[in-house]
């Protein structure tokens, strides 16, 4: 069924998302810096299958429609585990909200326009603001708590998270002004 290397890693992203939800469920250091390593692993290979895919010239259908479904459910997973468990609090909810938003949003338009035979490519500030929300999503699962105390790691997940949370506005205003014509 998954024939390429890239759709197995995303594959792989999806199925390790239980394990790093219940290891940042455990509120020890040891659990946090594991499900750390898994989440960056996870981030990894959302990089790795794009670049495979490309490089072997094995683009699927399968593959453009599961990878952003797996990046979307890695997101919104860890972000919801870090509001439950106070890692991502105060108003720092707010950004993490529109990003959720975001994310049910541009879905759901993506499946619009895939019924009109429309394509949305992924801009580049998208893939940024990926980049920016991974990263300050894996200095919130750390946080201060586990974080050494060197590193002001809740400021700077904090911080990317309202970077994040801006690109995430920018870039959901971009593909819907992209999309109007199709209504």
């Amino acid at each position: 069924m998954f024939k390429s290397i890239a759709n197995k890693l995303t594959v792989s992203r999806i199925t390790v998302i239980p394990i790093i939800l219940a290891l940042l469920a455990i509120p020890k250091v040891w659990a946090a810096w594991v499900g750390l390593v898994f989440f960056i692993s996870a981030g990894f290979t959302d990089w790795l299958d794009g670049y495979l895919a490309r490089r072997d010239n094995e683009v699927t259908k399968l593959g453009q429609f599961l990878d952003p479904i797996a990046d979307k459910l890695l997101v919104s997973a860890v972000i919801l585990i870090l509001v439950w468990n106070g890692q991502i609090g105060g108003w720092s909810v707010l950004p993490a909200i529109i990003i959720l938003m975001r994310e049910v949003a541009v879905s759901g338009l993506r499946e619009f326009l895939a019924d009109l035979h429309v394509s949305v490519p992924v801009s580049k500030l998208a893939k940024w603001k990926t980049a920016i929300q991974m990263v300050a999503l894996g200095f919130l699962i750390i946080g201060d708590r586990y974080a050494p105390d060197f590193i002001p790691a809740t400021f700077i997940g904090d911080l990317g998270i309202w970077l994040a949370g801006g690109f995430t506005l920018v870039t959901a205003w971009d593909y819907w002004r992209a999309s109007l014509k199709h209504f």
